[in-house]
């Protein structure tokens, strides 16, 4: 059988591991990025925030370390080192994929694409144009910061996620405008760094789309760090001042003004299409992303997509999934992408990560169920380490007990939200989480408590507002 050529536009997650996959199953691969390996979760996303996240929580942590008998004096930071850790470990990853890259004899090319045909890609680098001959393409361009309609969005100083990640001097103040996943990790890994955070959000509340009793508990502990959120606020503009910025927003048809020294744009990200002409070939757009069926395929037959670019779930694990999932259907296997049980993962101070249904959707929904809650506070292992904030929160049908969604705030929260993913992938009950014995003492016990809680029975705790 001849050798099947693919050829993937963008190497972000979904990119690159669509083609490793490919040439793990046999096919030639050719693989075109016209900036970094990695996209923007490797370089600019997931991977550098999480360094911040981790030098931050350090910082803070230090501060408090008298709690532990630990006595540490004249505590200091470093951005221009905390930055330059960053960097390397960017550094290190992206090195790491090249590497696989090239195990798998992936070829790699640095520049421009541009589609001429459904069969025929071309590529504009340093050294000039190549013309590459294809059976299947796959489209994996990614997204990109997403503008607000705000008067003085677009002038020099101005913040961007991508921005602030090279920011060596803290400022004493920083504006957050929105308060999605984005900006709400940045106000925390700011705050801990001592800055002063105002967080300014259209909506009427913080991270949109999470349980609310969720969102409520984080404004609890944003409240107790010191960052100011403002809900239900419309900024109209920003303008700058001999010493910084202000932030101009109408809230409750009043006219408001913060004055800061920085200001970052958090307002979320939209699909990009790498400035491809995909009109040219009739690969249709659908509320603008690519539109494709859950085999990942596109309105044109040999053409794929994948990843933030066709605009389902904007998160790097979903793309790495599509990625293996519109491969594996190009080899000739037959598979779908079900987007029923996907975690999210949100590295505020504590965490949040959730699946499955919120309880608001599940009320939407009609369906009659049972909430299990516990406390972190009332778990051993999360006592010892002083990080008492939150819950964890199990969603599942009162008539099977099958669960239907998690939701937890806490320490570990983006870790222990596996187990529950696997319970909504594969349909399992609360009564298989309360058979399945849970090491002690570890931060999981909470997800066995939850759920003996749904049935009326944690053992650590006693819930009295039942």
């Amino acid at each position: 059988m001849t050798e099947k050529k693919i050829t993937i536009i963008g190497a972000g997650t979904g990119g690159y591991v669509a083609a490793i996959k490919a040439a793990q199953l046999g096919a030639d691969v050719t693989l075109i990025e016209k900036e970094n390996i990695g996209g923007t979760c490797l370089n600019w996303g997931c991977i550098p925030t999480k360094a911040l996240v981790y030098s931050a929580e350090k910082y803070s942590e230090m501060q408090e370390a008298r709690r532990f008998g630990i006595e540490v004096n004249d505590v200091n930071l470093n951005m221009k080192r905390v930055i330059r850790n960053k960097d390397t470990i960017v550094k290190q990853l992206v090195g790491g994929v090249e590497f696989l890259l090239d195990k798998h004899n992936v070829k790699v090319y640095k520049g421009v694409a541009s589609l001429l045909d459904q069969n025929t890609v071309s590529v504009k680098t340093e050294d000039g144009r190549e013309i590459i001959e294809t059976d299947y393409i796959i489209l994996a361009t990614g997204s990109k910061v997403k503008k607000a309609p705000i008067k003085g969005i677009d002038m020099e100083g101005i913040l961007t996620s991508r921005d602030i990640l090279d920011l060596e001097e803290l400022p004493e103040s920083l504006a957050v405008i929105g308060g999605g996943v984005i900006g709400m990790e940045f106000a925390f890994i700011y705050a801990n760094f001592g800055v002063d955070i105002k967080v300014v959000e259209y909506l009427d509340d913080i991270l949109p789309g999470v349980d609310q009793e969720v969102t409520s508990e984080l404004g609890k502990v944003a409240k107790r760090a010191k960052i100011d959120i403002t809900t239900g606020a419309q900024v109209k503009e920003v303008a700058k001042t001999d010493s910084g910025y202000q932030v101009k927003y109408l809230k409750d048809e009043e006219n408001q003004t913060i004055e800061v020294d920085k200001v970052l744009v958090a307002t979320g990200r939209e699909p990009s299409f790498g400035g491809l002409d995909l009109d040219k070939i009739g690969v249709e757009k659908e509320n603008n992303a690519i539109k494709v069926d859950e085999h990942l395929k596109t309105s044109v037959d040999n053409i794929y997509a994948v990843g933030d670019v066709t605009g389902k779930i904007l998160l790097a694990h979903v793309a790495s999934h599509q990625g293996v999932v519109a491969v594996e259907n190009i080899m000739g296997e037959e598979k779908k992408m079900d987007y029923d049980a996907v975690p999210a993962a949100i590295f505020t101070k504590p965490e949040i990560a959730t699946v499955g249904l919120t309880e608001e959707e599940v009320k939407e929904a009609g369906i009659d169920y049972n909430i299990g809650k516990f406390p972190f506070r009332a778990n051993g292992k999360v006592k010892t380490m002083n990080k008492r904030n939150g819950f964890i929160k199990i969603i599942s049908k009162k008539d099977s007990g099958e669960i239907l969604g998690s939701s937890i705030i806490g320490v570990h929260a983006t870790d222990l939200i596996h187990e529950l993913t696997l319970a909504v992938n594969k349909n399992m009950t609360i009564e298989d989480i309360i058979e399945t014995i849970h090491a002690h003492p570890t931060t999981s016990e909470v997800i066995h408590e939850a759920a003996l809680d749904s049935i009326g029975g944690a053992l650590h705790y006693v819930r009295l507002n039942r």
